[in-house]
Order: structure tokens, then sequence, then C-alpha cells
């Protein structure tokens, strides 16, 4: 017994050992949670640049142009103040649906589940949510923001680029082996398949995102689909 306690002492990991990597994992998941920000900072910049931007600068010239021709040419002024209006409405639909990316405010007020079931209604393509967790369920708020953003921008990626007909969204809890508790966000559909993880796009920094949460992605999708994207999110980790 006196040779196997200084052997486990000598050869045993240091609590130390322990802290150094425990360290340099939430440095990492850190350094990961800032990256992902970072990408969906800019990509945020070049879609309103790209879209709402240059819809809104036409809009001003439309509307220069009507009041120009409003004495001499009245029929061509409401041509044009027609088409301002359809520019308008345009812009306004884009706006929305990158405003999709934030914390709506029913997600604040009535939680996740909720927020999600509106996310689904919403969307152009089907989705079917399947869900364990009871409406009116609260996680911290981080946790309940980052769930939301997977959710809504899978959803987006959906619409974008999939070439599906229907999908399905599945949102629950669970326990692994050792107790802890995770939350897990699956999206599957049955698209053309094909999406991978390419740096700089979308489900790379929603990668980044979740990692900062010290979670897990996975991208499962073969050319011909199905396509199965997913998070695990551990609960303790958002608070």
């Amino acid at each position: 017994m006196l040779h196997h306690g200084i052997a486990q002492g000598v050869l045993g990991a240091w609590r130390s050992d322990a802290l150094e990597r425990e360290v340099a994992d939430l440095s990492a998941s850190r350094g990961a949670a800032l990256v992902a920000e970072d990408q969906a900072l800019r990509r945020l910049e070049r879609d309103l640049h790209d879209g709402p931007q240059q819809r809104l600068i036409r809009l001003q010239m439309d509307i220069a142009s009507a009041e120009r021709k409003l004495e001499s040419d009245p029929d061509a002024a409401r041509a044009i103040l027609a088409e301002a209006g359809a520019q308008a409405r345009d812009t306004l639909e884009e706006l929305r649906a990158l405003s999709r990316g934030f914390a709506p405010p029913i997600l604040q007020d009535r939680g996740l589940v909720t927020a999600i079931e509106s996310l689904v209604a919403r969307s152009p393509i089907p989705i079917q949510l399947e869900t364990g967790i009871a409406p009116g369920t609260r996680f911290s708020p981080e946790l309940e923001r980052s769930a939301y953003y997977v959710a809504a921008e899978l959803a987006t990626n959906l619409a974008k680029h999939s070439g599906a007909t229907s999908a399905r969204l599945f949102l629950d809890t669970r326990l692994d082996g050792s107790g802890r508790s995770w939350l897990d966000v699956w999206l599957t559909d049955n698209g053309h398949g094909g999406a991978s993880l390419v740096d700089g796009h979308g489900l790379s920094g929603l990668g980044e995102r979740v990692r900062g949460l010290r979670g897990e992605f996975t991208v499962d999708s073969p050319v011909g689909g199905p396509t199965r994207i997913g998070a695990h999110i551990p609960v303790s980790a958002a608070g």
C-alpha cells in the first residue's frame, strides 16, 4: 500500500495539470466564440451592404426622379412611385429575413420552444418541429439565444441552398452517461445534400459558435441527401 501510494503520487496527474488543461479548453472555447461572432458580424455587414442598402439607394433615386416628373409627366411619376413602393416592400422583407438571426422579443418573453415554433411557421419550406420540451420551459438567456441562432441559421440555409421540399427540426434535452445535461438542435431535410464546412461561410461560423459554448457541431450531408446538421450544447456551459 505504501508503494502504491508513492507510485500514484509520482505518476498520477497533478491538479495543476488538470487546471492547465481546463484553462486551455476555456481559452480555446472563448477564442472560437470570438471568431464566430466576428464572422457573423462581417456577414451581416456584407448582407446589409449588398441587399437593403442598395435597395434604399435605388429607392431614393426613384423618389427624386418622380419628384422631377410630377408636373411635366404625372403618369410617368406615378409609375415610378409604384415601383418605389415595390422596392420598399422588398427591402422590408429582406430586413425581416436578416433579423431572424437575432433574438426576437418572443424568445425573451415566452421562451425557446415558442420562439422556434414561430420560426418554423415562417419558413418558406415546410418544417416539422419535434420536441419533448414543454412550452414555457426556460433556460439561461445565453443558451436560449444560441439555440435559437442555430435553428434560425439552419432554417435560412435550408431555404437558400438545400433544394429541399420538407424538413424536420428536432429540439430536446438529454442526459449523457455521466449525468450531464445537453440541449440538442438537429435539422434533417430531403434536399440534394453536399453541404460542407467552408471557412468564412455560414455553417463554419455556426460550428465555431457552438464550439465556443463547448458544444459539438455535426454536418452529415452526402451528395444526393439527406442532410442532417445539428448541435449538442451543454446546458451547464451557458449558465
